[in-house]
């Protein structure tokens, strides 16, 4: 079970991190957590560039290792890049210093101080010590991409009927959320740029 929209009391509960970009604007920062990937990235790459849209992209490491050349072209494309740790750790079921030497591991390929948690799963511990070199995002939307189970439609619905003006979407730049992402991401791009939405990068 997963929330698609984060609550204003958790957000509230928990300043420490960013859950959305306070704005009056049409601005939708949309984000991709888990990449790159072969097949997938590219793909998204491509559909961004169609719509003039900039994103983040939230890289795993060891796949930055394996596939330089799509990194390259995230960044050489405007778009932004952040630490997903080295091998997408569940920071609930690691100790502190295995956690923080895996980001540090994932530092070496991902340059920048944006860091998101994988599975948005981080002790207190280990968010004090990474808030000292990272500003650590989470998110407002969850699109629920990654939900086999999940419709395309609904996937898309999710994002179109919570997303608000500075709102951080997660999507999944992977195998997995491929199926969902492939229908949802082309038409989510159309619906919010026809009401002069923009897509920016954190």
């Amino acid at each position: 079970m997963y929330l698609v929209k984060t609550p204003a009391i958790v957000q509230r509960l928990l300043p420490g991190f960013t859950w959305r970009v306070p704005t009056a604007d049409n601005v939708l920062y949309l984000t991709f957590d888990d990449g790159p990937i072969p097949g997938v990235t590219p793909w998204v790459l491509d559909t961004l560039g169609s719509a003039g849209a900039r994103a983040t992209f939230f890289c795993v490491g060891e796949n930055v290792q394996r596939h330089p050349q799509i990194f390259q072209r995230i960044t050489e494309e405007g778009h932004s890049v952040g630490n997903h740790t080295h091998n997408h750790l569940n920071g609930w079921k690691t100790n502190i210093s295995d956690y923080l030497q895996n980001v540090q591991s994932c530092a070496e390929h991902v340059p920048g101080n944006l860091f998101r948690p994988p599975y948005g799963r981080i002790l207190s511990e280990q968010a004090q010590a990474l808030r000292k070199n990272y500003r650590i995002v989470m998110w407002d939307v969850l699109s629920g991409d990654f939900d086999r189970n999940l419709r395309p439609e609904k996937c898309l619905e999710h994002i179109i009927r919570h997303s608000r003006p500075g709102s951080i979407v997660v999507l999944h730049d992977s195998l997995k959320a491929e199926p969902n992402l492939r229908y949802a991401l082309p038409r989510l791009l159309e619906y919010f740029s026809e009401k002069n939405w923009r897509f920016e990068c954190l």
